[in-house]
């Protein structure tokens, strides 16, 4: 580990940390997107699109929480979806004031066929870790990512 150690032991060790983590999810999140756009989406297309392929039919607003973005945002998504015939609202039948956003077949179709490709590359790129490193990894991230979200 290097370090500058001029802010003591614990402060220097998290910050070690912080650069790997943030370089490491930097470089992954880039070949990540590259690999997204190899199927014509842009990063919030496919990240609706597999939050639908996954989860089913749901409102705007769950959509929204699930994708971390603004409504407005994901009208936009979704508009764009929706003129490529890969999504559709549809008025829920449980309760007709209510909207939901759901894959077409088209959608569907496109899901299951990128998103096996897709999960194949993110193994590829998570594959210098052994699956015991890459359970204890998303165990530590997990622990980390809940413990900041209660500040």
């Amino acid at each position: 580990m290097k370090t500058t150690k001029q802010y003591g032991k614990k402060a220097d060790l998290a910050l070690s940390l912080w650069v790997k983590l943030a370089r490491a999810a930097a470089t992954f999140g880039r070949l990540t997107i590259e690999d997204i756009r190899r199927y014509g989406l842009t990063e919030p297309q496919f990240g609706a699109l597999e939050t639908l392929g996954h989860l089913g039919p749901m409102t705007l607003g769950e959509l929204c929480k699930k994708q971390l973005v603004t409504g407005g945002n994901m009208t936009v998504v979704i508009d764009n979806l929706e003129r490529e015939g890969l999504a559709e609202r549809v008025h829920n039948k449980k309760d007709r004031r209510s909207i939901l956003v759901q894959l077409t077949a088209k959608g569907q179709k496109l899901f299951r066929e990128i998103f096996t490709q897709h999960a194949r590359y993110i193994a590829g790129l998570a594959a210098v870790l052994t699956e015991k490193e890459q359970v204890e990894l998303s165990r530590l991230l997990k622990k980390l990512g809940l413990s900041l979200t209660q500040r």
